[in-house]
């Protein structure tokens, strides 16, 4: 199972990256850090900076046909930045295209609202992205974790880090399957 964990150059809340990471790791499998751009990523925790990470892969340099799945972490200034890059949104957009998995937690959902995948699908998020989530036609739902397989592929979204432990058994059972 190889899998592309997709971040802006700075903004990603470390442990949204670093457990889900573990977890593909422990499950067997290649986690991928895909940026727009090459070099490290800066990881926060919540407002304060924390530890860089190397960029394996670029999205220019990506396809999905190379992955199994796609985990999007959050912080607020990720997909805030991931949003606003035309690339980065079609490689989104472009895992839904394929079918295959994706897994979203907190603010990653925005952009999955840029890629206009939500309609017609319920998700949950951070709470504040409740309203983009219904605008962009989805359902949000106030849940530790949700599992939606109303489309090509499933996606797997939960609201927060206290929320890490569901979210990463119920993404790996998913995108293992």
């Amino acid at each position: 199972m190889r899998v592309a964990f997709l971040t802006a150059p700075e903004g990603i809340e470390q442990v949204e990256l670093t457990e889900p990471w573990q977890t593909v790791v422990d499950a067997g499998g290649e986690p991928v850090l895909v940026s727009t751009r090459p070099g490290r990523v800066q990881a926060f925790n919540h407002l304060d900076k924390a530890d860089t990470f190397p960029v394996d892969a670029t999205v220019a340099d990506s396809t999905v046909d190379g992955f199994d799945g796609l985990v999007l972490p959050g912080g607020v200034a990720n997909p805030d930045a991931l949003r606003t890059d035309k690339g980065a949104v079609a490689f989104v957009k472009g895992f839904f295209d394929a079918g295959k998995p994706v897994a979203a937690i907190c603010h990653a959902p925005w952009t999955l609202v840029e890629a206009d995948v939500v309609r017609g699908r319920t998700l949950t998020s951070w709470p504040s992205l409740r309203t983009d989530i219904r605008n962009a036609g989805g359902t949000w739902v106030d849940e530790q974790v949700h599992i939606c397989a109303d489309g090509p592929n499933t996606l797997v979204t939960s609201r927060r880090p206290d929320d890490l432990k569901a979210f990463d058994s119920v993404f790996i059972d998913v995108f293992d399957a």
